[in-house]
């Protein structure tokens, strides 16, 4: 789970270009995706949350403060998913250019 600050407002607003991004990384990864949903706001925020066999993740942004969240949760199930569950993290703060102000990382 982290809280993050970005100043490309451009990536904050309207959900498509990310949905675009974490999708290519499901596929990647082989993840299976079980269902997704996203939500434009009306002060250009929104928020998704992608349903994985392996589990879950989320994001909501706020541009009027410059910050998002971001939670990534594969589970260990099968296998040791920690490293895939760790690059997704980077590669998300890759594409935001983002700070990290909080992470919290539990390794389940």
């Amino acid at each position: 789970m982290a809280n993050l600050a970005v100043t490309d407002l451009s990536k904050l607003t309207g959900f498509e270009s990310f949905k675009n991004f974490i999708d290519m990384l499901v596929d990647q990864h082989n993840l299976c995706k079980v269902g997704e949903v996203y939500h434009d706001f009306q002060n250009g925020g929104y928020t998704g949350v992608v349903c994985l066999t392996e589990s879950h993740l989320s994001i909501h942004t706020w541009p009027e403060n410059q910050y998002l969240t971001f939670d990534v949760f594969l589970s260990n199930h099968l296998k040791d998913n920690r490293p895939v569950t760790r690059l997704l993290y980077q590669r998300v703060k890759e594409y935001f250019k983002a700070t990290v102000l909080f992470e919290q990382i539990i390794d389940r």
